[in-house]
């Protein structure tokens, strides 16, 4: 695509994945018990209060320009864990609303898709390639989204399953180095090709391949 049409597509399909992804985080938050994303603003799917300069904005811009492609982020929306109905898998499930939005609008933006083909040129119409920009998108965000290691979402799932007081030691170690670790993977996988993010990339394509 040319940086134009990534720039028309891409930045939309950005939003509403991100969004979206941050939203359904509050809302499970929410009906669990907790008020703490309601009471800051962020239980809305107006994209403003969700946008980081860095992740919603710059990044994914460069990228765009640049490539064609983007990834991005929003802000993180925040919850108390100790307002949740269910104290051992309530974070668990309040992570894994975001994933599973992604995968509702990964199916939804297929199913658009595949209705529309035999109408519309889908390597020219912009509405195709939104669509299925939308369609990988939120598929990647999905998978990458469950990779259990902080502060990605599996990996709350993660710490609800090793929950035991004799885990302790073990959580708060990941929590504290997590990021660090997922940095480095990302910058080590980017400048040096080592391709350990390949297989997310290769999960999305080959599975679209088999289905459009």
């Amino acid at each position: 695509m040319s940086s134009t049409i990534a720039f028309i597509v891409g930045v939309p399909a950005i939003l509403i994945a991100i969004v979206v992804h941050e939203f359904c985080h509050g809302l499970a938050a929410y009906l669990l018990g907790d008020n703490t994303a309601k009471d800051a603003g962020r239980l809305t799917l107006n994209p403003i209060p969700h946008i980081d300069l860095w992740g919603t904005i710059i990044i994914p811009l460069i990228m765009l320009v640049t490539s064609g492609a983007a990834f991005g982020w929003a802000k993180p929306v925040p919850f108390n864990p100790y307002n949740l109905k269910y104290q051992r898998f309530g974070p668990a499930l309040v992570a894994m609303a975001g994933p599973f939005s992604n995968l509702i609008i990964a199916i939804i933006s297929f199913i658009a898709f595949k209705a529309l083909t035999p109408n519309l040129d889908q390597n020219t119409n912009l509405l195709m390639i939104f669509l299925i920009n939308l369609l990988v998108l939120n598929l990647f965000l999905m998978i990458f989204n469950l990779i259990p290691i902080p502060p990605l979402d599996g990996s709350k799932v993660l710490f609800a399953i090793f929950a035991d007081a004799r885990y302790v030691n073990f959580r708060d170690l990941l929590e504290r180095q997590g990021p660090i670790i997922l940095l480095v993977l990302i910058v080590f996988d980017n400048f040096l090709n080592l391709g350990i993010f390949n297989f997310i990339f290769k999960a999305v394509f080959n599975l679209l391949n088999g289905i459009l």
